[in-house]
C-alpha cells in the first residue's frame, strides 16, 4: 500500500522460489540459515555494525522499534527473528537499499509485522508521528564528507558519510521518534565517540549503557562504542565490559562473537 508519508509494505507471503529481488543482490543468509538476507552485490552492504547494535537491545515483543536508517534491513531483521512478536519500522531514503528491504521482509515472511518508510530521515517529522517508538536502534553514517575518502560507489557513499544526514540529524530523528524515557541505540566508531554522547545529551537522550568493542584483546584502543540512551533519563550510567572481536590479531572470532550468531541468541552478548 502507498501512502502519503512514505512506502507502507504489507504483502501476502510467498515463498522464496516467488521472491523476487533487486538486480546484482547476493543472498546471504543468517542464524543457520533461517535468516535471509538480500543485499547490493557491489555497494553498501551491512557489517558486524549492524549485527552488534541488533543484539545490543532488549526489547519487548509489545513494543514498537525503529529502524533509523535502516540500509538492507538487517537490524530489523534480525529483531523480528528474534522476537516474533515484535513490530519493526525500518526507514531509509536509498531506493536500491529501500528495494532491499522489501525483498527481505517478503523472504522471511515479516509482512504483517515489518514496515519499510522511503524517505530521509531528516523529513522525520512528516512521516511520522512525534514519540511512537519504544525503541530506536541506528548504524548512522560515520564518515564526515570533509574527513577521509569517500566511497566511489554513490550507494556506499551516502550509507558511510554524512552526504545526505549528519550525525546530529539522526539523533535528532530518533529523539523525535522515541517516546519520553524510551531508549535509543547507536553504533559507531570509538574515535568520534566524544561527538556521539555530546550530540545525545544534546538532545536530552542521556547514556546510560555503553560497551566497547575491540579488535582482539591486545588491540590498544577500541574500535567502536555502542551506546544505549534513555530520553529524559537519569544520570546513572554503566560501562559494560568490553567484547572482542578475534581473539588476536588475525585470528578466529571468540566465542563471544559466535554468540551473536546461534541460532536464537541472547539479546546481549556476555
Amino acid at each position: 500500500m502507498l501512502t502519503d508519508s512514505g512506502l507502507l509494505i504489507i504483502v501476502e507471503n510467498p515463498s522464496l522460489s516467488e521472491i523476487t529481488s533487486p538486480p546484482d543482490m547476493t543472498h546471504d543468509t543468517l542464524f543457520a540459515g533461517e535468516l535471509l538476507c538480500s543485499q547490493p552485490a557491489q555497494g553498501y552492504r551491512f557489517s558486524l555494525d549492524a549485527v552488534l547494535a541488533a543484539q545490543f537491545v532488549h526489547p519487548s515483543p509489545s513494543q514498537q522499534v525503529l529502524d533509523l536508517g535502516c540500509g538492507c534491513g538487517i537490524i530489523g531483521l534480525i529483531l523480528a527473528y528474534r522476537l516474533p512478536e515484535l513490530a519493526v519500522h525500518a526507514l531509509e531514503l536509498q531506493p536500491e537499499l529501500a528495494d532491499c528491504v522489501r525483498a527481505n521482509i517478503r523472504a522471511n515472511g515479516f509482512d504483517s509485522r515489518m514496515q519499510l518508510y522511503q524517505a530521509s530521515v531528516t523529513r522525520i517529522q512528516t512521516i511520522l508521528r512525534p514519540e511512537s517508538y519504544d525503541l530506536v536502534v541506528c548504524n548512522p553514517p560515520y564518515g564526515s564528507p570533509g574527513g577521509g575518502r569517500i566511497n566511489k560507489d554513490n550507494q556506499a557513499a551516502t550509507a558511510r558519510h554524512e552526504l545526505s544526514g549528519s550525525l546530529d540529524d539522526f539523533i535528532k530523528g530518533a529523539a523525535y521518534a522515541v517516546k519520553n524515557r524510551g531508549k535509543v541505540v547507536f553504533v559507531y566508531p570509538a574515535r568520534r565517540g566524544a561527538g556521539l554522547l555530546q550530540n545525545l545529551m544534546q538532545r536530552r537522550l542521556m547514556p546510560k549503557r555503553m560497551q566497547p568493542i575491540y579488535s582482539y584483546p591486545e588491540a590498544e584502543t577500541a574500535r567502536l562504542l555502542v551506546v544505549e540512551a534513555v530520553k529524559n533519563g537519569g544520570e546513572q550510567f554503566d560501562l559494560l565490559a568490553p567484547l572482542y572481536i578475534y581473539t588476536q590479531k588475525n585470528g578466529e572470532y571468540t566465542k563471544a562473537m559466535n554468540n551473536l550468531y546461534e541460532v536464537n541468541s541472547s539479546c546481549s552478548p556476555k
